[in-house]
């Protein structure tokens, strides 16, 4: 995957003596696998254990950094100040900051790679998606190609984000949390933790985010997902001909499927089978 500069991904930060125990108590990975030159993925539920906002998490500019998808970042931002009351944390964005992919190296003529100048980790999601950077723009490379490729490989690896999770559409485990690495099972308690945990312990996920892709532009969002006369499913997220689906597994079966009248083909991909 080439490097690029992935503007329509936001950077909150979170500094203060509570800022570590503000986010155990409120999201779904331990944040004391935190360490410098690492990252974290992690999301946010509702009460009832859906998911709301993903995100990455990782430690510099003298405060920890969340890296977020730049649609939801003022939404996740007053939901963190709400969830805040008298923690002593003070929660703000930083626009100065900008999230890279694979800047190691870049360009391959300079002594001292881009990726030094910034804070840069591998993706905790899956090996294939490379490293993630976060650093003021102002010192980062120009001429950087945008976030299509980014987003055509991940959605090649079957891997959602942001958007493609819908907004409490789906519980972290129908997303995919577990197998990408953004659940703890041992940490304490936080937001939708025991939904989730009953989830986990009686095998009770019959729900999967899968993604898919259609023989012309998919639908809006919403629409139906079909198979053999019966609703198996609901489109969560459309990109062209791409697309994420919320599919009932124990209703779907061999053969083609339809999201509204388009025909779609499902996939499993290999990290999660």
């Amino acid at each position: 995957m080439e490097p690029a500069y992935l503007d329509d991904r936001a950077v909150l930060a979170l500094a203060g003596p509570d800022a570590r125990n503000f986010l155990q108590r409120l999201i779904t990975n331990d944040i004391e696998r935190l360490a410098p030159n690492t990252g974290l993925y992690a999301a946010l539920l509702s009460p009832q254990g859906k998911l709301l906002f993903d995100f990455f998490l990782c430690e510099g500019d003298g405060a920890l950094l969340l890296d977020c998808a730049g649609e939801a970042s003022e939404t996740l931002l007053k939901k963190l100040r709400l969830y805040r009351l008298r923690a002593k944390v003070e929660i703000e964005p930083r626009p100065q900051l900008g999230v890279y992919v694979n800047l190691a190296g870049h360009p391959a003529n300079r002594p001292t790679p881009y990726s030094a100048r910034a804070v840069t980790f591998p993706d905790p999601r899956l090996d294939a998606l490379g490293s993630r950077s976060l650093g003021a723009v102002a010192e980062m490379p120009a001429g950087l190609a945008g976030p299509a490729a980014y987003h055509a490989a991940r959605r090649a690896l079957g891997v959602p984000e942001g958007g493609d999770f819908g907004f409490e559409k789906v519980f972290a485990l129908e997303a995919g949390l577990e197998e990408l690495h953004g659940v703890s099972f041992t940490k304490g308690c936080y937001i939708g933790q025991e939904l989730t945990a009953r989830m986990k312990h009686r095998a009770t996920t019959r729900k999967r985010l899968l993604p898919l892709a259609g023989s012309g532009p998919l639908p809006a969002p919403g629409a139906a997902i079909t198979q053999n006369g019966g609703v198996i499913g609901e489109l969560v997220s459309a990109h062209g001909r791409e697309g994420f689906a919320a599919i009932r597994l124990d209703r779907r079966g061999p053969g083609p499927a339809l999201a509204g009248e388009i025909p779609v083909a499902l996939t499993e991909p290999a990290w999660l089978v």
